[in-house]
């Protein structure tokens, strides 16, 4: 059948099971959005207030659902905007297809009017991308946008198209959803044996897991291998919810901010067995020191993270899955019980210091939270202090249910994808933690907030300084707070009417939680402001380049 190249767009769109994007549009974008209103009832689109926070939308939207999420952009800057979004799903491996418009291609390479070369610019930061100037390539490379997106080492794609392309005519050919179940690497017989001897000689084993382990679906592996081996495991914020908060082999997040006893037990064990993790600069802070007396086994599905940042003993390309249910019959059931009694000693020794002259802390706000909230419950974070606090101390066990920016560490990423978690999940509560610095970079969001009747509540910890940065300059740089207490005199309750939002302001626990008990009846956004000391810490806390031994509890 003939159609035009935004309806082909829409036809691959439904066959790849998508019913929701996130955008904004313009004049180059202008054909798809013509047809996107003859195909409304079928996709939803969101409008948000920025590209920015679209992007964050289908990132979110990706993470809480496992579906790929979906934006579209206009030319030029609606094209650039979308580059932090996209550079944060490439960081932490979330499957995103990112669709723009550019000028019609007579105009290519002339500085046209919002012309950029938007392919060029997100290289580095997608999985793959293409340029698409004929009508005749456009189906092929949206499908394989949504294939490459979802395979292997899930990631972003882009798919740039011209806007004659979007007008022109061109036979189309539906096909079936291509099979998502492409060969993934597995390691081979000889490679899990050999991890299987390890494992059994070993006296301190620890399991250290990343965002692998969530993305290939291993998690009930993972715990069969725990118990059935009696191994501790430490995983980093990425994994957050692979492992319930006081299960007796559970040692907590591990690296800079990671707890006492996973850090410890790291610097101790005889053997790491690292699963779909990369031993980052934030985990392995002293890469040459970085468990220095153990036999190191990495598996991964991406060959160019083994041995990237810490040289291994044993490394194994291989789906963590495949892995685990290959290594399982081979694991001869064992109880270390010496080794967990001196985990269980660490845990007892690292009791958190809070600052004595606060009416409120962290911790209490994020207990409080989960003692009023159920197992289902998604909880999305910025980045900063309040992401720390929040990936210490929330009481969770689900992979799905713990959305934050892990590899780039972007500010503002959190309102549009508690906006994209709400719109994929929209029976389950979802929670935005921020700080006032982070909130203050895309609280524009909060019109989509409000637009689409979405019931996120927001907690904002408020201590008026660039929290993270500042604890920094206090403990490194002798306090010479250059550029982190701005001063500013926002007034959150009054934005928040301003756009429609609910408003609340606490500044002790019990105005906390009675604001919080409101917040869980209304029907749409509200935002809670929590007053919290300006000298709040988190801790525990390694410096860069330092190991165990110079960790900081108070």
């Amino acid at each position: 059948m003939k159609m035009t190249g935004s309806q082909v767009i829409m036809e691959i769109l439904l066959e790849q099971g998508v019913d929701t994007v996130f955008g904004y549009p313009g004049g180059a974008a202008l054909n798809i959005y013509d047809t996107l209103y003859s195909y409304q009832n079928r996709i939803r689109h969101v409008l948000t207030a920025h590209e920015q926070g679209a992007a964050h939308a289908a990132d979110g939207y990706a993470r809480a659902t496992g579906k790929t999420g979906v934006v579209f952009a206009t030319s030029g800057p609606g094209a650039t905007n979308l580059v932090t979004g996209i550079a944060t799903a490439f960081m932490d491996s979330i499957p995103m297809v990112a669709i723009t418009s550019n000028v019609a291609n007579s105009l290519i390479g002339r500085d046209a009017f919002q012309e950029v070369y938007i392919t060029g610019i997100t290289m580095p930061i997608t999985k793959h991308n293409f340029f698409v100037n004929r009508v005749e390539d456009l189906a092929h490379a949206m499908r394989e946008a949504f294939r490459i997106a979802q395979t292997g080492r899930k990631g972003p794609v882009l798919v740039d198209v011209t806007k004659d392309v979007t007008a022109a005519m061109v036979a189309f050919e539906p096909c079936p959803t291509p099979s998502s179940n492409v060969a993934l690497p597995k390691a081979e017989r000889e490679e899990v044996e050999k991890a299987a001897a390890y494992l059994n000689q070993a006296k301190r084993p620890v399991i250290y897991c990343g965002g692998g382990v969530a993305a290939s679906d291993a998690v009930q592996e993972l715990h069969r291998l725990m118990e059935k081996g009696d191994i501790p495991v430490t995983y980093t914020m990425m994994a957050a919810g692979i492992i319930g908060y006081q299960e007796e082999r559970a040692l907590g997040m591990i690296g800079m901010h990671g707890s006492v006893a996973a850090n410890k037990a790291v610097d101790q064990a005889d053997l790491v067995l690292a699963l779909g993790t990369r031993f980052s600069d934030r985990v392995a802070l002293n890469m040459e020191k970085f468990a220095k007396d153990a036999v190191k086994i990495q598996v991964d599905i991406d060959e160019s993270e083994i041995n990237k940042n810490v040289i291994v003993e044993l490394s194994i390309l291989s789906d963590v899955k495949y892995f685990l249910e290959q290594l399982l019959p081979l694991v001869e059931d064992q109880k270390r019980s010496g080794w967990l009694e001196q985990i269980a000693q660490w845990k007892a020794q690292s009791v958190m210091v809070q600052c004595p002259q606060a009416k409120m802390h962290p911790r209490e706000i994020i207990e409080s939270v989960c003692d009023m909230t159920d197992k289902e419950t998604i909880y999305v974070t910025d980045v900063g202090q309040h992401q720390m606090w929040a990936a210490q101390f929330i009481k969770h066990r689900n992979t799905k249910a713990f959305l934050t920016s892990g590899g780039l560490g972007t500010m503002g990423f959190g309102y549009g994808a508690a906006i994209g978690a709400q719109v994929g999940c929209p029976d389950k509560r979802v929670i935005h933690f921020t700080g006032d610095a982070s909130f203050h970079m895309n609280l524009n969001e909060g019109c989509t907030a409000v637009s689409e009747g979405l019931p996120i509540i927001t907690v904002i910890m408020n201590n008026h300084v660039l929290g993270m940065v500042y604890q920094w300059q206090s403990s490194f740089y002798e306090r010479r707070y250059c550029a982190t207490t701005p001063n500013r005199k926002t007034d959150f309750v009054k934005v928040a009417e301003g756009f429609g939002v609910k408003g609340f302001r606490a500044e002790t626990p019990q105005a906390f939680r009675d604001a919080f008990a409101q917040a869980l009846k209304e029907t749409g956004p509200v935002w809670i402001e929590c007053i919290i000391d300006q000298e709040e810490k988190v801790l525990p806390m390694i410096p860069n380049g330092g190991t165990v031994e110079d960790i900081i509890l108070n």
